[in-house]
């Protein structure tokens, strides 16, 4: 969800309480016009060119699923926090027209039973789920053939460093893609709205 978090997961954080100013961090609320078209760009890289149906896990308040949606794919947010998926809501009544639903649950298992989609969405999640592994292979059923995992994920701190590690990732998803490709992000300033120096990244997967 977020990537100012310290310590070794982001089980214990009470994601509710943190609901009403997570949008204050520039890469989450994508409030200013120069972040917001940032990530509008890497979204256009990453998804496919032809609209598909995008599961965006551990959605937050939304952002990067209407950015998806105003691109023209149908999108399925999903958050535990049921304050965050209230947030989207507002959010997404306020943009009429977009083809999005958010839903409250787990994304580690996301409640959208027998559905399939063309694109598993997941920004700064995995490094908070006790079993990333476990949680990506059941990602991996999902996905229709020729699905791609979009995974924005990094370490973050220097005292006491939390994330996973893109060699990690990389490793975690061999066995699940036929094509893995990892994109540095630590150097475009734009998207976080401010210089950072720990590793970002994000991993497309074709399966």
């Amino acid at each position: 969800m977020t990537s100012g978090d310290k310590g070794p997961t982001g089980a214990d954080v009470d994601w509710d309480a943190r609901a009403a100013a997570f949008d204050e961090e520039p890469d989450h609320g994508l409030r200013d016009p120069g972040v917001r078209r940032a990530w509008a760009g890497r979204l256009t890289g990453w998804l496919p060119r032809r609209a598909g149906d995008v599961l965006d896990l551990g959605c937050g308040t939304g952002s990067l699923s209407l950015l998806a949606a105003e691109q023209g794919h149908h999108v399925t947010g999903v958050d535990r926090s049921p304050a965050m998926v209230g947030l989207a809501r507002a959010k997404a009544a306020g943009q009429a027209g977009r083809d999005v639903v958010f839903l409250v649950g787990d994304a580690a298992l996301p409640p959208v039973g027998e559905r399939r989609f063309d694109v598993v969405l997941v920004r700064h999640v995995l490094w908070a789920l006790p079993d990333p592994g476990r949680a990506l292979r059941h990602w991996r059923r999902l996905l229709r053939p020729g699905g791609r995992f979009v995974l924005v994920e990094g370490v973050w701190g220097t005292a006491g460093p939390v994330g996973i590690p893109a060699d990690r990732l990389t490793a975690l998803l061999s066995p699940l893609a036929g094509e893995v490709r990892v994109e540095r992000l630590s150097g475009d300033a734009l998207l976080w709205g401010k210089e950072v120096h720990d590793e970002r990244y994000a991993v497309v997967a074709r399966v």
